[in-house]
Order: C-alpha cells, then structure tokens, then sequence
C-alpha cells in the first residue's frame, strides 16, 4: 500500500503544478517508512520535524500510527494528513485535534449501509467476526447498535487474533459452522481475509445457505489480490467506499497503471484502489493550501529548550503550521472521488457501494446514501425516496452459485436434526389436536386440527422451505393436574427437545421466559355459555308485539290519534261524513286514521290540506307495516331460543353451580373474583363432559354455567349449537391468545408471526375456511342472546318519518286557523270590549262550529250563512204628532 499512495501522492503534485503553472510553491517530498510500527511512526515523525524541517506530514497508513501522531502534530503545530486512518476513535471529542486531518472514509460510516443490508433480506441474527486489537474491535460497538436499530441480534460475536495460527482460525470456524445462524459480517485485514475465507471454503462454509459480508476494510483493498483468493470469496458481499466513475478517474487510471509499472516493473496487475485516491486528493489540497498560505518569513520560533534530555529538546514550533491549518478548511475542488472539502478536519464521505464477488472479479449490485438507503443506481433522476428493500438491488449470487436468497439460518442441520421438531401435546380438545395411535410409545398418526392446519398453512407460505416433523409430547395426562403436561412440554422445548410446540398453547408471560412465542392465531377473552331453552306456547301467543319495541308501538298509537284529529280539524266544517254528534265525530275520526293501515278507508277528504297530511301519513304507514311484516315473519321462522341465564348476577343470586374446565387456573381465580364460592365450581375436562353436566343442571347435580376461554367456548357450540349460547360480556385473559411457542432464539418467530399476521388480516377468506372446517356448526348457531336486538324494530329506526308527518300536520294546523282568523276578523274587531274574555271564546267556538257552513270559492275559508231579515215598510198615511 505504501508504494501505491508514494505513486498516486507524486502523480498528485505533478498533475497539479502542470495544470497550474503560475503557482510560485512547490512541495518537495521527504519520504520516510514507519515500518507500520507504532513507536518507528512517533520516531519517524519527530525526525522530519526537526531534521527534514516539514511544513506537515501525509500519513501514516494505519490507526494506531496516526493516533500517535496525533499528539506529535498538536504539540508542534504541524497539520497531520491521513489517507487511510479509519479508526472512529480518531474522530472522537478526546481525540480530535486541530491539527489533524483525515481524508479517509470513517469505519463507523458503513455500519447504517450493513445494517440496511441485512434489514432488507429480513435476516433477524448475524456474527460478527472481527480481528482482535484496540483499533480492530472500535467498529463493533457500533455496528452492533446500528444493527439492534433495525431489530437484528448478535448472539455471537466471533474475535480471531491477527497473528493467529491456521490451527486457531479452523477451531473458531468450526465454532460457527455448529451454530444455527448462517449470517456473518467480516471485519478483518486483507491478509487475515484472505486466509479466512480460504479456510472456510475448505470447511464448507462458502456453500449454498451460507452469507458472508465483507466491511471497507477488506473490500477496498480487495483489487490487489490475484485471483486465487477471488475464487475462494464466490458469492460474497461487500461495502465498499463509493466514487463517481468520471472520465478524468478513467484518464488518471490508464496513466497510473504505466507509471506505476515504469517505476516498479516487478510488480505485475496492480489496480488502483480507493485509497490511492484518497491520497491523490490529500496530496492535492495540501499543495493548494501551501499556494494559498504565502510562503513569507518561514521561520521556526524556539519554544522550550530548557531542561529535555532528549535530542528533540531543542525543537521549535512551526510558524506556517497555524496558517495551514486554518487554510485547509478553506479548500475545496473536484478531486478523484467526488467533492472534496474538510468539515470538522474529515472529507463528508458517507456513501457506499454493494458489491458482489462474482466470476473474476466484483460488480456492483446497488448503493447506499443517507439520503435514499439502498438504491439501483446512483444516477440522481433514477433515484426514489428513502426504501430498506432488497428489490432495490441488482441480482446477486450467494454462496455455492446460487441465485435464492438465504434465510440466514440452516434449515436443513436446525438443532442438530433433519426435521424441525414439532412438539405435539396431548389435547382432550381434539378441534386443536386430533390423533390416533399409541401416544406412550410415540408411534401416531396426526388425524388433523385447527392448530395443524394453521401451522401447516403459516409454514408453507413461508419464503423458504422448512421441512418439519411432528413429535408426540410422552407424557401421561394426569386428569387431577392437567396443566402440568403444558409446563412439562414448555420447559421440554426450552432444554431442546422440542424445536417448536403446536396445539393449545395459551401465550403466557411465565412461559415467555422459556420459549419465544409469535402472534396468537385465535381470539382472546373468556365467556360464560348456559343452556338455552325454546319460547313456551304462552310467549308464542304475544309473538306478534315482538317485531317492534313497546316505544315504537307507543310512538305509533299516539300518531294514529293524533292524525285522526289533525283530519278531523281540517275536514268537520266542511265534509258532513265528519259531523254529527260527538261521539260520532270520535269514532270516524279515528275510524278514518287507523284504516290507513291496511288503506280501506270510506270517507273521503274534500280540504286540500287534509289531502297533504293524508299523504304523507299514508307514506309512513306504508314503510311502517313492510317492515313490521318482514320482522314478523322472520321471527316466526327462525326457531326461538333463550337462554336459561341472563348474566352473572342471576347465576350469583340463584346459587347456581358453575363449571370451569381442568388446567385453567385463569378461570377458576377468575370465577372467585366475581364472587362465587369454592363449593359452587365444578370441573370439567372434556366438551363432551361439560355438556354433560350441562345438561343435568344444577339441581340434578350438574352445572348452570361454564366459564372457558373463546377457543375452547368455540368447541363445545360447533358440537351442541342448538343446546347452548353465550351470555355477558367477553372477559379478558391472562394471554392475548393461541400462539406457536418456539425455543428461545429461534429465527423462525419474526417470520412466522408475519405469516399469522398476513393470514389473519389479509387472507381472512383462507382463515374463514380453516375455521368453518373445525367449528362449522358454531359459525351456522343464532346466538339467541343476540334475538331482540337482532330481530326488534327501535324508535330510532322511524324517528325521521314521524317528524316529517308530525310538522306537515302542524303546518297544515297553521294554515288552517290562519286562514280562519283572516276570512273573520271583521268579526272578531267588532267585539264590544265590555264582554268577558269567556263570551268572546263563546262566541268564536260558536263561529267555528257553525253547523251551517260553506266553502269560500276557491280558498279553504269558511263563512257561516247569515239571513239578512230587512225591518217593515212605515205606514204611508199615518198623521205626524200634534
């Protein structure tokens, strides 16, 4: 590497003064090795200082010399450049001097670009395997929190010393390959690199199922090695730092490659690398910097010579060191890799290229920035908005030349085993496990289950194949204590016995310790089921008053009087079928409303406002009797059943007995929190014993209730639908439902419980048939719980209809008097105001119940005959008065 950045860092100066002739400086190189050891670099160093009198220094190559160098540049004012330091720590607040300055990439750049990468293929495990050393083991930390960002765990972190021998590297690979996670991130040197995936290869570690991702530290360097070592690295992935491929990169390329052969013909198919370009550019910027710092008064100003027994007691700051310093910042220009400026003493290189070794060499399979994550390409019109998916990258070869992703565990050695072990327990349910067989001796026959065909369903919708097999839990089924059994198979699965346990298994949190559970496939919540009984002759009697609440029977009534009495009004001055004597009048007015029900009535309207109300009202009563037909009929249909029990307090006040079934200790504790006693609660353990003792009733030595979880409530109405329902609310559980119960760690939880979500939110069509097949009866049951407020027709139905016939007749009402008032008040002005108040009502009943009356032509206003009798002619021939 030394040779190669000596090359590009004279090709830089050399490039730069051609191009830029009017500069008046020129940098002079004063090369020194620092054998890439720690104290030869603060030696070295402290050499050209005061020996070689340098205005700064380019390097050193590794972290460890540069952190050293650190200290010898701040205290001596002279700018350390580095072009291929990458250790975070160099960056940190304790360590970041003024004048330091990096031009390489930092390590802890790539730890987002890793993370995304693994994130996209749904991997939720990797190893990191790392070289062992201060500087080596800095990136882990970090990477180790990028990757617990994106939920991705490191259950295993492999350390390999740098120096370590092959014996060492095959026992921690050995270590790996007995592992169960087939995902490892490499952050090594390209020597160690080399022999590592060497070995591995050997091993059978480069097969297909296998991934392996290279960090910057191997995959920049990478295309300096012939390819021997490319053929052992088939299949792998790489970050590697990202430059634009420019025509003046391909230019300098092309020149590099003949200079760097003139001057060292010995070494044959050396390609750049990104780290001479860094070089190339850290070389350049200084130059500019030098031009930019008026090369005036180089003096060198003595700072301390008193009392150093050292050599370099007697060595002075450096006076353009300041200036340098704060010109650097100031560069800037189009380097080689893109943009180049210093902010905070580093070059803002946060972008990456994914690689994929392949064939002879790498290509490229996609990018990352900060700004858009992973993308295709790196042209900015094809660039879309921030995405984390595996579609944004090119086709990649994995391991063993194989174009399917991995899962990122072996499915084939899961446990030791061929077969994902399938725990099966013993279910006197056999809706969830169905078997046949000798379950002691482990030979049976899986007859089918809801649990098994979820399982079944969820696995092979998975995007990988897991073959499985199902194992009997051999345990004998204590009746007295049933719960055992599942704390036995828990803790089996957990010690790994069992790979996975299906059946059911309630999500608990006391379980969670042993096994990882994934998303419940079943509902939660516990409920009460009673018997129910049909409608006695004597409730089938008053069926027909059950189509509408006693409020919509009431609100009706009132309306049928009330319209009676609105037509009445507007029709008895007018139409004699409406006069008479009083009870006359009553009974047609009413007559006349409620015959709207069936549409027979006699009399007919003559007032144009009565035909309005009769209108509308007809209208109502029209939607009123359809619906009051379809409900009744309904009703009349469908069988009708009640449950025996209304709700908890009955059962409380009654002293019923209540049934709970075996194992359940959420139930019983449950059952004693409401409030009953001990000596009412009675087991159950089967749904055919529970209908048992159902049927007998409490009386009779049996139950009046059971209180089980919905699943199991499920069960026991597919086989007797008719028989019982469910009453109260649903009550909550100790777990949100049935899950999968896996062994703790296993990789197969997050995609599983993906694979649940997906069927139950998303594929309910699917649900709904695995469910019909094992509760089909339950799915066909009428709750009868649910009958009145199914079948009874409310208030709030027909509100809207009754206002509406309610303000047409008030309106009519209005318009009626208004109109009465306007055609008598002649009448009503001559009142003589000495009359009571009582005569003038009197008086004005007496105008409206007129019995002679007539209609005004053409308006609804009514004038009582009058007979105008004119007064007697006076006698013609009478003699006046004396």
């Amino acid at each position: 590497m030394g040779k190669l950045g000596l090359s590009c860092i004279r090709m830089a100066l050399s490039d730069l003064y051609a191009s830029q002739r009017y500069y008046k400086t020129r940098l002079i190189l004063n090369v020194k090795d620092s054998m890439a050891e720690v104290i030869e670099a603060a030696s070295v160093g402290l050499d050209l200082i005061e020996n070689g009198k340098v205005k700064a220094i380019i390097g050193p190559q590794i972290s460890k010399q540069a952190n050293i160098l650190i200290d010898v540049g701040l205290k001596y004012q002279v700018p350390i450049i580095s072009f291929s330091a990458t250790s975070p720590s160099l960056s940190s607040p304790q360590r970041r001097s003024p004048y330091f300055f990096r031009v390489a990439q930092n390590d802890a750049a790539q730890v987002k670009a890793i993370s995304a990468i693994v994130q996209a293929f749904g991997w939720k495990q990797v190893v990191p395997i790392y070289s062992q050393g201060i500087y080596e083991e800095e990136l882990i930390p970090y990477m180790t929190r990028a990757l617990l960002e994106a939920n991705v765990s490191t259950p295993y972190q492999s350390a390999i010393f740098p120096l370590a021998t092959n014996q060492q590297i095959l026992q921690e690979l050995h270590k790996l390959k007995m592992m169960s996670n087939r995902i490892f991130i490499v952050h090594v040197s390209l020597k160690l690199g080399c022999r590592l995936f060497t070995m591995a290869r050997n091993m059978g570690m480069m097969k297909q199922g296998y991934v392996w991702i290279m960090t910057t530290r191997m995959s920049n360097l990478l295309t300096l090695k012939n390819s021997s070592i490319i053929d052992s690295m088939q299949g792998v992935l790489g970050v590697s730092s990202y430059f634009p491929k420019t025509k003046e990169l391909e230019d300098f390329d092309a020149r590099w490659k003949k200079k760097f052969q003139q001057e060292y013909p010995s070494i044959v198919d050396t390609q750049i690398n990104v780290l001479g370009l860094w070089a190339y550019d850290a070389a350049t910027a200084l130059a500019i910097a030098i031009e930019k710092v008026v090369l005036t008064n180089m003096r060198f100003q003595n700072t301390n010579a008193s009392n150093n027994a050292t050599k370099f007691g007697d060595m002075r700051l450096s006076q353009i060191g300041p200036k340098l310093r704060e010109a650097l910042p100031t560069i800037r220009f189009q380097g080689l890799v893109g943009e180049f400026s210093f902010v905070n003493g580093e070059v803002n290189l946060s972008s990456f290229q994914i690689i994929n070794i392949n064939g002879d060499g790498k290509r490229v399979v996609g990018y990352w920035t900060p700004q858009n994550a992973l993308q295709r390409n790196m042209d900015s019109t094809s660039m879309g908005a921030y995405s984390i998916s595996k579609t944004n990258l090119g086709p990649i070869i994995w391991p063993g030349d194989s174009s399917s992703t991995p899962i990122g565990w072996d499915e084939y050695e899961l446990a030791n085993t061929n077969y994902l072990r399938v725990g099966v327990p013993f279910d006197q349910y056999k809706r969830f496990i169905d078997k046949k067989g000798d379950q002691y001796n482990n030979t049976f026959v899986l007859v089918g289950s809801y649990s098994i065909d979820v399982f079944n369903y969820v696995i092979g919708t998975l995007p990988y194949k897991v073959p499985y097999e199902f194992v009997y839990f051999a345990n004998y089924y204590d009746p007295f204590h049933p719960g055992l059994i599942y704390d036995n198979l828990i803790k089996q699965t957990y010690l790994g016995k069992y790979d996975v346990v299906v059946g059911d298994i309630m999500i608990k949190a006391n379980w969670s310790i042993y096994v990882d559970f994934t998303l419940p496939f079943t509902e939660s919540g516990a409920t009460f089921i009673v018997p129910t009984t049909k409608l006695s002759n004597k409730t089938k009697a008053w069926i027909f008053l059950k189509p509408l609440t006693w409020e919509l029977w009431l609100t009706t009534g009132c309306f049928f009087v009330f319209i009676g009495f609105v037509v009445w009004v507007l029709e008895h001055h007018a139409n004699e079928d409406f006069r008479g004597s009083p009870s006359h009048q009553v009974s047609t007015s009413f007559w006349f409303s409620f015959s709207t029900l069936v549409f027979a009535q006699r009399e007919r309207v003559q007032s144009n406002l009565a035909r309005f109300v009769v209108i509308i009202w007809i209208f109502v009563v029209l939607i009123l009797t359809q619906s009051y037909t379809a409900n009744l009929a309904t009703l009349m249909t469908v069988q009708q059943l009640r449950p025996t029990v209304t709700d908890v307090s009955q059962l409380l006040q009654n002293g019923d007995f209540v049934g709970y079934r075996y194992g359940s200790y959420y139930t019983y504790e449950s059952l004693i929190q409401m409030g009953f006693d001990n000596s009412k609660l009675k087991l159950y353990s089967t749904a055919e014993e529970c209908d048992q003792l159902l049927t007998l009733g409490s009386p009779n030595g049996g139950i009046s209730a059971a209180f089980d979880e919905i699943p199991y409530i499920k069960v026991i109405l597919s086989g007797y639908c008719s028989k019982y329902t469910t009453i109260g609310p649903t009550y909550k559980t100790e777990g949100p439902g049935f899950g999968f119960a896996f062994r703790r760690g296993s990789p197969l939880v997050a995609d599983v419980s993906r694979a649940i979500l997906n069927l139950t939110q998303n594929n309910q069509d699917t649900m709904k048939a695995i469910e019909d097949r094992w509760f089909k009866n339950e799915t066909h049951c009428i709750q009868p719980s649910e009958e009145d407020s199914s079948y009874k027709l409310d208030l709030e139905s027909f509100q809207g209809l009754f206002l509406v016939a309610g303000l047409a007749s008030s309106f009519a009402l209005i318009v009626h008097y208004s109109m009465i008032l306007r055609g008598h008040r002649r009448v009503f002005i001559q009142f003589d105001s000495n009359e009571s108040f009582c005569k003038k009502i009197y008086t004005m009943f007496r105008i409206y119940f007129q019995k002679d009356a007539r209609i005004v032509p053409d308006k609804d206003i009514w004038m009582p005959e009058v007979n105008y009798v004119a007064p007697p002619n006076p006698p013609r021939n009478l003699e006046p008065y004396a």
